[in-house]
């Protein structure tokens, strides 16, 4: 392999692995945007449940009706605290799909440039 056709691969393996890691930080970004999202519907549940408890707190006409009020929001909110749940771990799968497509393509990749840089045996 001649001096120039050894720095032309370099250069090649150099703007490759800089691409792989530009693809990286967006994957990150699209993440971290998806779970920032999901952190910010969680709060928002959490911060509705709080008003509508301090709503029913008020309007309550005694006690009866808000221990029994306070059972369903209870009951509301963990239901849908599980669904946030659920919800959380398909986007984790979806996350762990993304990350294993992303390694298994630069895999490839490398693996095709090294087998193209190496002579055959």
């Amino acid at each position: 392999m001649a001096i120039k056709d050894k720095v032309d691969a370099i250069n090649e393996m150099g703007t490759k692995s800089y691409e792989r890691m530009n693809s990286l930080s967006e994957l990150n970004m699209r993440t971290w945007e998806k779970l920032a999202a999901r952190q910010m519907d969680a709060i928002n549940l959490l911060v509705e449940q709080g008003v509508r408890q301090m709503k029913l707190a008020t309007e309550s006409k005694g006690v009866n009706e808000l221990v029994k009020g306070e059972v369903e929001l209870a009951k509301e909110v963990s239901s849908r605290m599980m669904e946030e749940a659920k919800a959380n771990v398909e986007l984790a799968n979806q996350v762990r799909d993304a990350y294993r497509d992303w390694f298994q393509q630069g895999m490839s990749e490398v693996t095709a440039e090294v087998r193209k840089a190496t002579p055959s045996a």
